[in-house]
Formats: structure tokens, sequence, C-alpha cells
């Protein structure tokens, strides 16, 4: 008996005496099981049975019978035929036990006993000491008699979800995560300091209590937030350097508001003139209007007197102030007055397929198709009048013996959008960033017989009823491929549906057809900006259309308006100060261009509406420079346009 009494000392000294908060006793509605070493006998709250198996010493620890001890602590437990497991469970815990494997598992996670469980006639003997870590048991040993005591009270818990409080304003939300293992509902609850909305700032403490079916009340928990001051409106503010400036003097707004959390988000002036001059005279009201992350608004109105002295005109300002991408004010008729550079072009043997006819789509078809190799360049531009949403795909068929490798790189894509000004210079500046950002090539191989979609970003997105669609990109392919711009509705296989597909007719107005020479280059070394000059591009005498065919019909066509075309020009000579501006001849211009390498868009908040406005493409230094401009022209905007070289207007003050 002694030595049974060491074993099983020996087997409680690591035995943990229960986690915080899980020290229990009668007095407190806890459960107590007391067993005694090598008996069968168990006694409950007082109340007797037999375990199957006596507790059994192995190893220098003791074990219990699993089945018998769980049933006590109102667990469920059944066999996991599939993984040879017994499965414990209740209604906040299942424990997984395997015979001979030291890891158990306690709700998915790992737990490694000291000894591993064994089976023992017929029933699965466990650690007594993992039990209790398990199942948050107080442990103890008098003698030979071993009791296990646990809570069966309920546990209250909740969360308040509301990250920020504030007094008088924020309803309060809260989460409950109160459990009870035996499962059962709870039947009342106590609170305290719990409101739906709380009135006065500062620190509040919320208690929650539970009772169950058994009348079993749950230690209170208690949770503390901050309730903060109620949310003051953003105070506007803003000041200028002084009371009075000049015509055509540069104002300098500097924001001062504030806000009691420093969460502007949104700021928003009335009357502050573009560019930051005026242009008339007399007094001017500027309002600054500022909001919180509330909706809160704070303003604050000012007035600033503008003289009659002129600093600079207002064509000399924007020159000079106007940022790259945005446009200013020029004299129209006086543009028609500086000097045309000529140029002569030298062109590549670059291809380019422009499907653009008919533009208006009203069914469903093949919009074009050619057989064609090496490099081409695709431009897509339609509207869709079907009456329902389409996509459009460019499917790739080899009809070759061999294999064809076939890649895409460059991409750009403008829409679907309701507006031909947005999906033309969407995809202009998509497909020139994807120039300066240089591309990886993405590489497809096409067996013999095969038809693959290329280009799956075109189809991504469905092309609605009365929706405008723009897209270039660049592909090359080492054999002959049939190349197909089907459009089918949103739910179909193109390539199913490809053999019954027919050729839309072309609509008469716009083009259709494969051109070549589709690269252009015009190197220039006339000097430029030492005096007011100009470039003229898509005017049909330097800038000639290019002649193509259109394979599906049959018929000779002309690339009115070069779109596709892709310009680089070399300005070898470009004078220091000068300012670089396009400016239309034909209409509304939107788009955009690669100066040195870096986008500019036409233009950055708009579009160039007639040819009284230009947009700012570049400003040199004070030296001579050499500057190389790479564009194709937008989709949906009005040639001709004048590129302008200006001389900045000496600095005054």
């Amino acid at each position: 008996m002694k030595s049974l009494k060491w074993l099983l000392s020996l087997s409680l000294l690591a035995a943990p005496i229960g986690v915080a908060g899980a020290s229990v006793s009668a007095a407190q509605g806890a459960n107590q099981l007391i067993l005694k070493l090598n008996s069968k006998m168990m006694i409950k709250n007082g109340v007797s049975s037999m375990s199957a198996q006596p507790v059994t010493a192995k190893s220098g620890t003791s074990f219990i019978p699993l089945k018998s001890v769980a049933d006590q602590y109102g667990y469920n437990v059944s066999y996991d035929a599939k993984t040879r497991e017994s499965v414990v469970k209740n209604a906040l815990h299942e424990f997984r036990f395997k015979a001979d494997r030291k890891t158990i598992t306690r709700d998915g996670k790992a737990v490694v006993a000291p000894l591993a469980p064994f089976a023992l006639g017929g029933s699965m003997m466990v650690p007594i000491r993992t039990w209790s870590n398990m199942t948050d048991s107080q442990l103890n040993l008098t003698g030979t008699t071993i009791t296990l005591a646990w809570s069966t009270k309920p546990t209250a818990n909740f969360e308040v979800t509301t990250s920020k409080i504030y007094a008088g304003e924020t309803i309060v939300t809260y989460v409950d995560r109160s459990t009870n293992q035996t499962g059962q509902p709870f039947v009342n609850e106590q609170w305290t300091g719990k409101e739906e909305i709380f009135y006065e700032a500062g620190i509040h403490t919320i208690t929650r209590q539970v009772q169950d079916v058994t009348g079993e009340w749950s230690v209170p928990y208690s949770v503390t937030i901050e309730v903060l001051p109620p949310n003051q409106p953003p105070v506007a503010e803003f000041k200028v350097e002084r009371e009075k400036y000049r015509i055509g003097e540069k104002i300098l707004f500097t924001d001062l508001s504030t806000d009691d959390e420093n969460a502007i988000v949104k700021t928003k002036y009335i009357g502050r003139p573009d560019g930051d001059a005026y242009f008339e005279a007399g007094d001017k009201s500027v309002t600054l209007e500022v909001t919180d992350s509330h909706g809160l608004t704070g303003t604050v109105t000012k007035t600033i007197t503008v003289t009659e002295e002129v600093l600079y005109t207002k064509e000399e300002y924007g020159r000079l102030f106007a940022n790259v991408g945005d446009k200013f004010t020029v004299n129209g008729a006086a543009v028609l007055q500086y000097p045309s550079i000529k140029y002569a072009i030298e062109s590549d043997t670059a291809q380019l397929v422009r499907s653009n006819s008919p533009e208006t789509l009203i069914s469903e078809g093949i919009a074009y198709e050619d057989q064609l190799t090496g490099h081409v360049r695709f431009l897509f531009h339609n509207y869709n009048q079907i009456g329902y949403p389409v996509r459009m795909y460019l499917l790739a068929t080899n009809r070759n013996g061999t294999t064809a490798n076939v890649n895409t790189s460059t991409f750009g894509i403008g829409g679907p959008d309701a507006y031909v000004e947005n999906t033309g210079k969407l995809s202009v500046v998509r497909y020139l960033q994807s120039i300066a950002n240089n591309a990886s090539p993405n590489w497809t191989a096409i067996k013999p017989g095969q038809t693959v979609v290329l280009l799956p970003e075109l189809s991504k997105v469905p092309i609605k009823a009365n929706q405008i669609y723009s897209a270039y990109a660049d592909l090359y392919s080492d054999q002959e491929l049939v190349y197909d711009v089907v459009v089918v509705a949103a739910d179909k296989d193109p390539i199913a549906y490809l053999p019954w597909l027919t050729v839309m007719p072309r609509d008469g107005k716009h083009v259709r057809g494969t051109f070549n020479n589709a690269n252009r280059t015009i190197e220039i070394n006339d000097q430029l900006g030492y005096e007011a000059n100009r470039i003229t591009l898509g005017d049909r005498t330097m800038d000639s259309y290019l002649f193509g065919y259109d394979y599906t019909s049959g018929v000779n066509e002309l690339n009115v308006g070069n779109f596709g075309v892709m310009y680089t020009m070399k300005l070898n000579h470009v004078a220091p100060n000068t300012v670089i501006a396009l400016n239309p001849r034909g209409g509304v211009y939107t788009g955009a261009f690669l100066v040195n390498g870096q986008l500019v868009t036409v233009t950055n908040k708009s579009v160039l509406l007639n040819n009284s406005e230009a947009a700012v493409l570049y400003r040199t230094g004070s030296t001579e420079e050499t500057v190389e401009i790479k564009f194709t022209l937008a989709s949906g905007s009005f040639l001709p346009l004048a590129m302008l070289f200006l001389p900045m207007p000496e600095v005054r003050y």
C-alpha cells in the first residue's frame, strides 16, 4: 500500500491545481467526484456508482476509465471508427483520445499527455492529470483518495462591438458570448451599467450575470468602455498672404482647418480660382467647407481684393504655372499665325488591325477577321446597341500543321462606359502606361486546329446596353494565325459559337481593316520654342492617313484619323524655358502622351473642349533640351491637333 501511495503522489506532483477562476468548492456550486486508487467506486456529490475499471497506476501515473468519468461530467462519449478515436463532447468542448498515442486533441488543438492512453478490459484509460487539465478541473489528493472538482456554473460573457462611442450620439451594440456546459438555454440575466446610448462622457463599467435552468448564476462578467465627448464639427480656416492681389498674381492658399479628432475627410473651396489666380479686378469671395468623418461640416468665407494692375495675362500665367497635364487658355486664332514646322515621316512595317466598323453593334457576330503573322497592334472601339450585355473576344485559330506560339504584351482598356471620351482616354492612358512599364510578354501555345481566347482581360467585364468599349493591344505570333474579333451574348462560349457566326456588315462611316507601316517616327532638327511655333498632326497633308484593306469584305480602306498608329517624335532642339502644349483644332480631344518616358494625361481633370484651350505636356529647363514624345491618338476625339512650342514669360514680382 505504501508503494501505491508513493506512485499516486508521484503522478500528481505535476498536476495543475486549476486555472484562474477554476478553483471551486461545494459552496460555490461545484461538482465533486471522489475516486480511490485501485477501486471502481465513484462518489459524485454524495451519490455512489461504479466505474467500468478501477483507477490504475502505470509508470508513475494514475489512469482513469474515460467513459465512466466523462459520464459523471455530463459529456457524451462516442467512437470514431474512421480515425479509431474516442470522442468526448459537450456543448462547449470536444476531446479526442486514441490508444497508444500521447497526442490528444482538445477543441481541434493538440495536447501532449505524459503517457499515452491505453485499453484495459474494453475501456479507454487516460492520465488523470491530463483529464483535469482538459476539463479545467481542480485535482486534489488525500492519502489514496483522489478528488476532482469542477464548476457547472454558466459563464457570462459579452462584447461591445461599437469601436467608438460618443456621449449622447452613438447606439451601442452588444454581442452575447456567454456559454453553458450543459448546452441548456439561459433563463435569466442581470445587467448593471448597460445603456443603449450613454449620455455622459468618461469611463463606464458594464456587468452581466446569467442564470441557467438549474438556477445557477454565473460569476459576474464586466467590460470597461470609454465614452468620448460628443463629436464636434470641424473648424474651417484658411489664410492667404495678404488681402490684395494683382490680376494674374498667384495666391497661396493655406488650409488651417482643425477637427477635435483630426478626422477631416473632405475639403472644398468655393470661389477659389483655377490655377490660384484671378484675371478680373474686384472683390472675390472664397468659402472653404470641410467635412469630418461623421459628416459634420464647418465653413469659413473670406474676401480677396484684386486690383486693376496686371502681373500676368491669363495665357502668360498658364504658360508659367499650369501643371503638366492641366489646361490653360490660349488665343485659338493666334495659334494659326505661329510658324508651322515641316517634318517628314519614317515608317516601319508594323501591322495594325482597326476594328471600328460597325462602330455601333446591333447584332452578335464577327466584327473582323484576318490571317496574320508577326507583330500586330489591335485597336477595338465599339458601342453596344444590341439591347443586352455582350462580351468581346479576340480568338486565334492555328490552321498550320505545327504548334504556333503567340504572345500578348502591352495592353490598355477603357470602359465599358457610357461616355466615349472616358473610354478613348482611359484605353490610351493604360496602353501607354503599359509601354512605359515594359510589360512582359505572356506566351500561349496553339496546337494545329486549335482555337484559343487571347487577351482574357478584353472579355472580363460585359459590355452593357448603351456602353462604349475601347482597347489597344500588341501581339506577336511566330506563325500565321486566323484572328477573329467576336461579339456574343455575355453568357455564350465564343469558341463554341464561332462556326455559326457571320461577319458583321460595315456601317459605311467608320474604319475596319488591316494596315501596314503603323509605326511612325518624326525627327525634327529645327529649333523650337525660341519663338512661338507649332507642329500639326492629323492634317492629312504632312501626316497622311494609312491605306489598308478590309479582308472581310474585300474593300480598300483608309485609316481616317490614323487612330491606332504609334507616333514617336524626336525633338532635338527645344529652347530653354519653353512650354510644350497640345491644342485641339478639330473639336474635343482627350488622351495621353509619353514625354521622355513619363505619362502625361490630357487632361488631368477634364478634356480639351476647343481651340481656345491647351494642355501642358512638358516644360524645358534653363538649357536647350532634346525631348521624345510617344503617343497614339485617342478614339472618340477629333483631329487635327497642334503641338505648340511657346516661350515662357519672364518671372515677375
